[in-house]
């Protein structure tokens, strides 16, 4: 996740830095970001930084998750943060824009009629790791991400989590000034 955001945000926010207008904070795993969520915002102490916390959702169920994450938020002293659920894992937003994975891997067979429709609801798809694997054999998870991170577009995924994603990213960084260059 952090490979391809540390990519993606500033294609898609021109102008944006790592570090300085964002900050990607890695974690070994879900236990370790829910057991460090109140910790890490409740240490933080630069005003008017906001929180993104994204997170696979792994077949969870979506609600109870994303309350269970908003409420360690508020314990850390940050109700206002911004939590958002990958659904399934992080590959269902690759099988969301098939022309991106297609170009990513020079394999233009992936970004077919047939594909479209197989993955038309890419956040529907219980281990859509699975099905990159099958489209790509090479695929792995850190190269993969880093190639995704220059191919995905803010248009056109068909994924919702994805769509939903950019839309509260979207919102934060307009709130806090950020024009988009012309």
């Amino acid at each position: 996740m952090k490979v391809l955001l540390e990519g993606l945000l500033p294609r898609l926010f021109p102008g944006w830095v790592d570090g300085q207008q964002f900050l990607c904070v890695p974690h070994e795993g879900k236990n370790d970001l829910d057991r460090s969520i109140p910790r890490k915002l409740g240490a933080w102490r630069i005003p008017g930084d906001r929180f993104v916390i994204v997170r696979d959702n792994d077949n969870a169920d979506c609600i109870a998750l994303k309350s269970r994450l908003t409420a360690l938020c508020k314990d850390g002293g940050r109700p206002e943060t911004l939590v958002r659920l990958v659904c399934q894992e992080l590959e269902g937003w690759y099988i969301g824009d098939l022309r991106a994975l297609a170009t990513a891997f020079a394999l233009p067979k992936t970004d077919s009629p047939a594909q479209r429709k197989r993955f038309a609801n890419p956040d529907s798809w219980q281990k859509p790791s699975i099905e990159v694997k099958r489209l790509v054999p090479t695929f792995q998870k850190i190269s993969g991400a880093r190639l995704m991170a220059s191919h995905l577009d803010s248009q056109g995924n068909r994924s919702r989590s994805y769509q939903v994603f950019l839309e509260g990213v979207s919102r934060i960084a307009i709130g806090m000034g950020y024009q988009k260059p012309s």
